[in-house]
């Protein structure tokens, strides 16, 4: 089984949409996705009622995801960890122990040649047009991502 981990910051807006929009693309029993943060502000929390709302709106359910914080076992749990920002970028490999860790993180964005930035924004200091923005970015994300995993498993 493949396994995914989508990171951002406080794992409540970017990395549960992530982990539910890639979730909804993939073939459950093949893959494993998860989502952390790179910050214990949210540890045990629901998504954003933002990203819950987007999702929904999309026909996915993300209610029952709850925050957590990333930590250097997720290195030997997951193939693939995919952040959301620089910022998370550089947290996550702060905490890697060797060069395959490193290897093991991207930035999301980095699967779709077509994005020119290659940062999702927070939008939670924004309203529910900018959680509407990101979802659109992270669905095309998740969209090459999923052709991109599906070739690996073939």
């Amino acid at each position: 089984m493949t396994s995914i981990l989508m990171v951002c910051l406080g794992n409540i807006c970017r990395s549960p949409l992530a982990h539910g929009i890639l979730e909804s693309k993939l073939q459950s029993d093949a893959f494993y996705v998860d989502s952390a943060g790179t910050a214990n502000y949210h540890v045990g929390d629901k998504p954003d009622y933002r990203s819950i709302a987007v999702a929904k709106s999309n026909n996915i359910d993300i209610s029952q995801q709850r925050g957590r914080q990333f930590k250097i076992s997720d290195f030997d749990t997951f193939d693939y960890i995919f952040v959301m920002d620089q910022s998370n970028f550089d947290n996550v490999i702060t905490l890697a122990r060797t060069t395959q860790d490193i290897a093991k993180v991207k930035l999301l964005l980095e699967v779709d040649d077509t994005i020119i930035d290659k940062r999702v924004p927070d939008p939670y200091y924004g309203d529910i047009t900018d959680f509407e923005k990101v979802y659109s970015l992270l669905d095309d994300a998740c969209s090459a991502l999923f052709k991109s995993l599906n070739k690996t498993i073939q």
